[in-house]
This record gives C-alpha cells, structure tokens and sequence, in this order.
C-alpha cells in the first residue's frame, strides 16, 4: 500500500496512526489536529504570509481554509487523493500534485507554508527548500516548522502505520530549529527569523 493510499484511509477512519522509522521508534500523528480548523498557533504564523501562497502538502486544508477566510489567496499541494478531496470540499484551491512536479506560478509566490514537519517530504531539505526557492517570487519567504533543537538535519526512512496496516517505506526527514541555516543556506535563502510558539518551532527563509 502506498504512503497516499494508507493516509487517505487514516483521513476517513477513527485510528491511532503512526509515523514509523526503519529503526523501530513510533510518533503519533495528530490526525484530529489536521482535520480540524487552524489553531491560534497556526494563525499566528500565517500572519507572516503574504499571498499569494503555496501550501506545500496541505492535507485536509486547514491552513488554506484559514488563509481564505482573512481573503489572502492560497493554493494547497498534495499527493493524497483523499486529503485533496477533503479540503476542496472544504471550498479551498488544491492540485493533486508533488512540490516536484510542473506547478503553476512559478516564480510568482510571495509565501510557502512548510508547517507540521513537512520540511521532510521526499527525505532531502536540502532539494525541498532549492525547489521552493525557484517557485518563489523575489523577497518571498518559507514558512517553515522545525523539530526542537538539539535534533540537527537527519534522513530516515518512515512508513505510515495503522493497526495491522502499514504502507511501503518513503524517505523522509527532520530539522532542528538550530539546524535549519544548513539546509536554507544551501537553496540560496536565509533565516530572517526563528521562534518558539505553544512548544512548536518555526523560521521565516527568505529569498533574495
């Protein structure tokens, strides 16, 4: 089953998913955090955003929603069918899509979300943040959510778990709030801002 296939499923059902890595340690995936409405948390950090934005990796479309009712345009991007179809009910703008795929507006968005650890999508900071910076608009910025310090840039291999389904092993990766430089200063952006919100972690990359 692949990752797109298993998180569509954890979308419709009442579980407990896991995100599992190849060394055996488990988080918790707060399922319920993502289908509902934005936190004052997540509220505060589109605050930062300047439409138009991309949500890379949208999910249900909490953030897209939010971003929508304060009249600021965003487009969500998402591989999962089923989180697509959730947030397009929910009246917002998704492409079915990876961030690596031929996307529209290049060059033109002012703001990219990265927030619920999807710094980690396809395993590689590094090429994730060097693809945003292209689709970036001159002084856009990233918005993007970190691991506590401490964690540094690592690469793993995960798998989406749920009771006695799992889906195929993706590359995936975590990065430190104190780390994040490395991997920003390698696509050509810089950190202008780092900070702690309600034990969440976060940094505004801007490009030139």
């Amino acid at each position: 089953m692949t990752a797109a296939e298993l998180f569509g499923a954890i979308l419709d059902g009442d579980c407990d998913p896991v995100l599992r890595d190849d060394r055996g340690r488990a988080r918790t995936l707060p399922v319920d955090v993502w289908l509902g409405r934005a936190g004052a948390v997540d509220e505060r950090v589109l605050d930062r955003a300047r439409g138009p934005v991309l949500d890379v990796g949208c999910g249900p479309g909490r953030h897209v929603h939010a971003l929508a009712r304060r009249g600021v345009l965003g487009v969500g991007v998402d591989v999962s069918p089923a989180a697509v179809a959730l947030a397009r009910r929910g009246g917002a703008t998704v492409l079915e899509a990876s961030i690596f795929d031929r996307l529209p507006g290049t060059g033109s968005w002012n703001s990219a979300l990265l927030l619920d650890g999807n710094i980690g999508i396809g395993g590689s900071p590094d090429a994730l943040l060097r693809r945003l910076a292209g689709l970036l608009a001159r002084g856009g910025a990233v918005l993007v959510e970190l691991d506590p310090p401490g964690v540094g840039v690592v690469g793993e291999r995960v798998r989406l778990e749920d009771g006695a389904r799992a889906s195929e092993w993706f590359a995936w990766a975590r990065v430190g709030a104190d780390a994040v430089a490395g991997p920003a200063g390698a696509a050509g952006l810089c950190v202008r801002a780092r900070w702690r919100d309600g034990g969440r972690f976060f940094a505004e990359l801007q490009a030139p």
